[in-house]
């Protein structure tokens, strides 16, 4: 009873906006269904009154002003049929926007986890074919249950009216119809639900397909590919003919009981009209509802059949929207903040503006070098406060994406606000699990550990201004099927060109860009397969760097790129990023190095921490990677 409340719940909702369309559209299905119930009334009025003669001869002469009659019902019904369509396709189309629209910026809301836990190709049927079905039975089928319903009223009403007994006949089919169609519902409803599944299943191998393209073609997949296509196409194809054998073997049956109710109309009707006890035009008239109403009753089978098909889509739909979005909380408050410490820091670059002005270094130019040296050791020994803005502070974190399988175990550390900060491991150590966790891609169990930014603990900062705030490249940066320059402004749309190309020369980009004809409207192909990956994950930290966010984190995102351009992209941040906060990740030592702290990661825990020089001057792992490294690149070059 829930789930069909729910489903109720559900159409109404999505049917906000189109309600009077579907209103009007049923109104004029009605009476449409009415005029149509005229005609064998003057079927019969033409038989037993004007043909026998008792109708006078005005109507016997005038034979003409009842086909007129017949005509004008047929328009005027056309003409409510038309209204009746023109006002289901608003309604329909409206009711489908409306969901897909819920649907769509649900999915942008809903956690990493869930995503993890779902594959696209599902998620594309559900959100696609699922909507279709449910937009189909509602606008369709649930328009067809109102006009069939009103159908037999009026019909039996009629055939009442003329003959009882053979009314009675006919209405002994009715419940044996609607037992058999019962019956089937629910099979086909299984069958239909372990479809709809294959379907999502194939559609996930053909977008999986689609976008890996490069790595089928280079590992030359192909076979391999076009057999696990081949595959489940083939159990796809297996489960519609069953649902197909099934809808046959009901329609068969549905053909059998219509044409044992017509066999039965017409042997008891000519035996009530030789009897006496029903005209001949009352006969045909009869008939004639009879044949109206086979078809409605057989039809409810096919609407019971695209009913099971709606609820499966329903509840496979309901299953997105019930799913729980990530907590985004408000942000004025926070907004609030920021507007404050921005005009803090006007405040302060116009006082240090004076003071050049005035011949005096500012104050936080006259630290000496070795004092700097000081203060940032002692910022590494306290690792428990924080006092900047953006400080970063990791404490006793522990994380795992399954239950008992940590990831994290147990790490603590603190970046200062403005320093760069390195962390190296190998692959399933958590370095870029330590991001997902900052950007809150995936949430913190409170009762391990906590995230601090600026002492204030993530959770309590809403979830769009944290993610404004940090700005994060990826090792696989996504691309849109876009020019180049709208897949750089991604991040801030209304930029000016101006502001792209800065933002592209300090990626190491703009001499790429602009070697190509189109310049910065070259078109990107999807997923930025006509690029290469250095150009991607150039055009990607165009991208991030363009949103200006006082957090920066390089996820391996220069893992694509020569080591000198590696070195000139790392040395124009340095120099045009002075004030933000920058975490980088990496395989490379050398990508590292200039480092203000360097954090090495292993099998989730801390095994060492310090600048490079502190590093290399252990015997630890950092040493070990450094040394094999550096031995490689020497390989190299002597190679050349």
């Amino acid at each position: 009873m829930k789930s069909k409340n729910r489903k109720i719940d559900l159409i109404f909702r999505f049917l906000q906006g189109s309600k009077g369309y579907f209103a009007v559209a049923i109104a004029a299905s009605l009476i449409s269904t009415v005029l149509n119930a005229l005609t064998p009334q003057i079927f019969r009025f033409s038989v037993d009154e004007v043909l026998s003669g008792n109708g006078g001869n005005y109507l016997s002469d005038k034979l003409w002003v009842l086909a007129l009659m017949i005509v004008a019902v047929a328009v005027a019904s056309g003409i409510f049929t038309y209204i009746s369509r023109t006002n289901t396709a608003k309604a329909g189309e409206n009711f489908a926007k409306n969901l897909r629209d819920t649907l769509f910026i649900h999915v942008q809301k809903l956690p990493m986890k869930w995503h993890d836990r779902h594959q696209t190709g599902d998620i594309i049927q559900r959100c696609t074919s699922d909507v279709e079905v449910i937009r189909g039975f509602v606008v369709t089928q649930l328009l067809e249950v109102f006009r069939t319903a009103f159908l037999v009223v009026i019909s039996f009403v009629m055939m009442f009216s003329m003959n009882v007994k053979l009314s009675c006949i006919v209405l002994l089919f009715v419940p044996v119809v609607i037992v058999y169609s019962t019956v089937f519902y629910k099979l086909i409803a299984k069958r239909f639900t372990t479809a709809d599944e294959a379907e999502g299943e194939l559609s996930t191998v053909v977008q999986e397909n689609a976008t890996g393209v490069r790595v089928v073609r280079a590992f030359g997949r192909e076979q391999f590919e076009m057999e696990r296509f081949d595959e489940k196409n083939d159990a796809f194809a297996k489960l519609w003919i069953r649902l197909g054998t099934l809808s046959g073997l009901y329609w068969g049956i549905g053909d059998l009981i219509t044409g044992l109710q017509v066999v039965a109309v017409i042997i008891f009707g000519v035996m009530e009209a030789v009897n006496g006890s029903i005209s001949v035009g009352e006969f045909i008239a009869f008939a004639a509802y009879n044949s109206t109403l086979v078809w409605p009753i057989r039809g409810l089978g096919r609407i019971l059949s695209d009913m099971s098909k709606a609820g499966v889509s329903f509840e496979r739909v309901d299953y997105i929207i019930r799913s729980e979005e990530e907590e985004y909380g408000k942000k004025e408050e926070y907004e609030k903040e920021e507007e404050n410490r921005k005009e803090e820091k006007s405040v302060e670059k116009a006082g240090n503006r004076k003071e050049e002005k005035s011949g005096k270094e500012p104050a936080y130019r006259n630290i000496k070098e070795s004092e700097k040296g000081k203060s940032r050791e002692a910022s590494r020994s306290k690792n428990t406060e924080t006092t900047g803005k953006y400080d970063i502070s990791f404490r006793h974190v522990s994380f795992g994406y399954e239950e008992g399988k940590e990831v994290l175990r147990d790490i603590s550390f603190t970046i200062p606000e403005g320093r760069t900060f390195g962390i190296l491991g190998g692959t399933g150590s958590g370095k870029s699990t330590v991001i997902q966790l900052l950007s809150r891609l995936y949430e913190l169990d409170g009762n391990k550990g906590s995230i601090c930014i600026g002492g204030r603990e993530i959770q309590d900062i809403p979830i769009e201004a944290l993610r404004r705030n940090i700005g994060m490249v990826l090792q696989e940066p996504f691309l849109y099927s876009r020019t180049i320059r709208e897949n750089i402004a991604a991040s801030v749309p209304d930029a000016s060109m101006e502001e792209i190309r800065y933002a592209a020369q300090i990626a190491c980009i703009n001499d790429a860009i602009m070697s190509f004809p189109d310049g910065y409207e070259t078109l990107v192909g999807e997923r930025g397969v006509t690029l290469s990956g250095g150009q991607k994950q150039r055009i990607a930290i165009a991208r991030m760097l363009l949103q200006k966010a006082p957090i920066m984190v390089f996820d391996d995102s220069l893992s694509a790129v020569d080591s000198q351009t590696d070195y000139n992209i790392r040395h124009a941040l340095k120099e045009h990023m002075r004030e933000a906060t920058v975490i980088l990740i990496s395989h490379r030592v050398t990508s590292l190095m200039g480092a203000d702290e360097i954090m090495v990661l292993n099998q989730g825990e801390i095994e060492e921490c310090g600048t490079h020089g502190e590093l290399i001057r252990k015997n630890g792992i950092y040493r070990r990677i450094y040394e094999i490294q550096m031995s490689r690149d020497d390989r190299e070059k002597m190679e050349e």
